[in-house]
């Protein structure tokens, strides 16, 4: 990819563009792949130099893919950034044609596949972690919530058998419009309850919320039937239990008796088809394309190839490359419902006078990310290279193998509670700019794009695929290290944000407050 003598990365033959490996200074003579150039500016790392003339108007290419459209002319040298170009969504069309143009995909054996160590739960769901969770149904059941689950923050696997107690607090559940965002929470908060990772339930309600505990200990109202086999499932309600100090002592009581659940659960040799992955990035910049997300491709297809799944989320950081994930559906039936998403999301932005060029945010700017586009180029890279099998709402449970679409937002705790809520007992997570995040229940891996943030945050980093970047290693390289890691992981070796304690779980909230 790069050697120390290589200030440039060219990504593919057709670009106009090169990334700044190094700072480049104004005057300095590059060259890369053919091309010899004198920067006419300062380059700062990640950002873009025109490797040959752009006229106005003319497309701006990287990745051997549009990213917009000049809006003056810019010389060979020049600095190419968002001073310069101009989203441009048009014209990219939508093809349908994966499963008559492409080979199928290569699988392995069942004995090439291999096995992790994973907690077989009765309705067949494969948990990587064993939680107790202690769910509020909303805000004014939180603290009681994360006051049970406290009281038990001993707990380890090493001194009772279980990963720990777990709460599950928000500032939802209430004042919601009666419709999709009632819905949604009920999905995320099902999602929650019936996750693989997940051994037993204590639901907590005040009692007069929208948000009634008793859909939940009634599953037949969510439809999720299926998925109750096996699961212990209790509820508290404060109104009814003596107020906040009263209903943490019960709580706990029950907890206690919850622990002894779950502790009949062992973690025995299971196909690695049972993960199910979460793939999200957050924190992006211009490497993320060129490192840390082509190597969870790498990896995502190794698990696809192994009967297991991989879900992509981030609808705000698909749009601009969404043409590219029409192609790979496995049906035309799959490749609309991308297109329709895309359509859903760019109406419910224009609700409130937003579009997608309102992501990326400053700090992906920062680190060269110029727009929407050039962002999504790189960020749909971590869905690999299989067919594209199913499309799910947010917090929908995936139910299909294969590689999967979810529709979450670009906001990193929003969309990872939606992913996790729809099954992923993995998380895998790329970031440029040192993003910290993780969820109560699920492993996050976090996955740097360049060296210098691996070194800065590594009590948060568990891969630094920035040694491509660096010329040490390849895509295909990294992304058998961090498959790798999602074995052990998946088997019980803990992830640097459970070392730290990270418990976000931030659900999305779609309607007004009533």
């Amino acid at each position: 990819m790069a050697n120390d003598a290589t200030p440039l990365l060219l990504l593919n033959e057709n670009d106009n563009v090169a990334i700044a490996r190094l700072p480049i200074t104004a005057g300095a003579a590059v060259s890369v792949n053919g091309f010899q150039v004198t920067a006419l500016e300062n380059i700062a790392v990640g950002h873009k130099l025109a490797v040959k003339p752009i006229g106005t108007g003319a497309q701006v290419t990287k990745y051997g893919e549009s990213i917009g459209k000049a809006t003056e002319a810019i010389a060979a040298g020049g600095w190419v950034h968002t001073h310069n170009v101009a989203p441009e969504f048009a014209g990219k069309g939508y093809q349908y044609e994966f499963a008559t143009r492409s080979l199928p995909t290569e699988y392995f054996l069942p004995e090439e596949a291999g096995t992790f160590m994973g907690y077989l739960r009765e309705n067949g769901d494969v948990g990587t972690r064993n939680f107790v969770a202690v769910i509020a149904t909303s805000n004014c059941s939180s603290h009681v919530a994360s006051e049970i689950a406290e009281s038990f923050k001993h707990i380890t696997p090493e001194t009772h058998g279980i990963d720990g107690v777990a709460a599950f607090p928000h500032q939802d559940g209430c004042g919601h419009s009666e419709g999709e965002d009632t819905w949604q929470l009920e999905r995320t908060i099902a999602g929650m309850i019936f996750h693989p990772n997940v051994g037993a339930v204590l639901i907590v309600s005040l009692g007069c919320e929208v948000n009634q505990i008793a859909k939940y200990l009634h599953t037949a109202q969510l439809g999720q039937q299926h998925f109750r086999k096996g699961k212990l499932i209790v509820g508290l309600e404060m109104q009814s239990s003596g107020g906040t100090r009263e209903t943490v002592a019960a709580g706990v009581k029950q907890v206690e008796d919850l622990i002894k659940h779950c502790q009949t659960y062992k973690r025995t040799p299971q196909p690695i088809g049972k993960i199910l992955l979460g793939l999200n990035c957050g924190g992006s910049d211009a490497f993320s394309g060129v490192s840390a997300n082509p190597s969870l491709g790498y990896a995502s297809d190794l698990l696809v190839r192994s009967g297991g799944t991989a879900v992509l989320g981030e609808i705000p950081e698909c749009m601009g490359a969404e043409h590219l994930l029409t192609r790979r559906a496995a049906s035309e039936a799959v490749g609309r419902k991308v297109v329709d998403v895309v359509n859903w999301y760019h109406d419910y932005l224009g609700k409130f006078g937003g579009n997608f060029n309102d992501n990326p945010s400053p700090g992906n700017k920062a680190g060269g990310i110029t727009n929407v586009c050039e962002k999504s180029l790189g960020a749909v890279a971590k869905g690999g290279t299989t067919a594209l099998t199913g499309v799910y709402a947010y917090a929908e449970r995936v139910t299909t193998p294969g590689f999967a679409l979810m529709n979450t937002p670009g906001y990193d705790p929003v969309s990872v509670t939606g992913i996790c809520a729809g099954g992923a007992n993995v998380m895998c997570f790329t970031t440029g700019r040192g993003t910290g995040i993780g969820f109560p229940v699920v492993p996050v891996i976090k996955i740097a794009t360049n060296s210098r943030i691996a070194k800065i945050m590594q009590d948060n980093i568990d891969v630094n695929a920035g040694r491509i970047v660096d010329g040490e290693l390849t895509v295909p390289d990294v992304g058998r290290e961090i498959f790798d890691l999602i074995c052990r992981v998946a088997s019980g070796e803990r992830t640097k944000s459970e070392e730290l304690g990270h418990q976000e779980f931030v659900p999305w909230r779609i309607g007004p407050v009533l």
